[in-house]
């Protein structure tokens, strides 16, 4: 049975969707835009502080489900632009460790509010 899964300590949603939704142990977190959830704002323009941010987001929606970033299976980063993937993926991999999620990442005209990453996940 889908169960809808919301932590406070991540942005609330933007519009007509969940933070993330668990079925049969699975766990499907939107794409979380670099908020910070106690301003409402980006950390910074600096692609390493959304993506930290972004990351962040995820683990806090996942501790309210009960899940660790160990969990996730499978991300996708999208990016406003590609020449940012080095710096995105720098402080990616603080947040992972062996064996990595599976990802794809892909350049995108244009992320919601102007961020210049969102990072979405799946977790079991």
């Amino acid at each position: 049975m889908k169960e809808k899964i919301e932590s406070p300590k991540a942005p609330a949603a933007i519009g007509p969707y969940s933070q993330a939704v668990m079925d049969e142990g699975l766990l499907f977190v939107s794409g979380q835009l670099p908020i910070d959830s106690k301003t409402g704002e980006f950390p910074s323009e600096d692609i390493a502080a959304q993506t930290r941010q972004s990351l962040e987001n995820i683990r806090e929606i996942l501790k309210e489900a009960g899940y660790t970033m160990e969990r996730i299976l499978k991300t996708t980063v999208y990016l406003q632009d590609m020449e940012d993937f080095t710096a995105m993926n720098e402080v990616y991999q603080e947040f992972f460790t062996a064996p990595y999620p599976a990802r794809a990442a892909f350049q995108v005209a244009k992320l919601p509010k102007g961020a210049k990453v969102e990072i979405e996940a799946v977790a079991k």
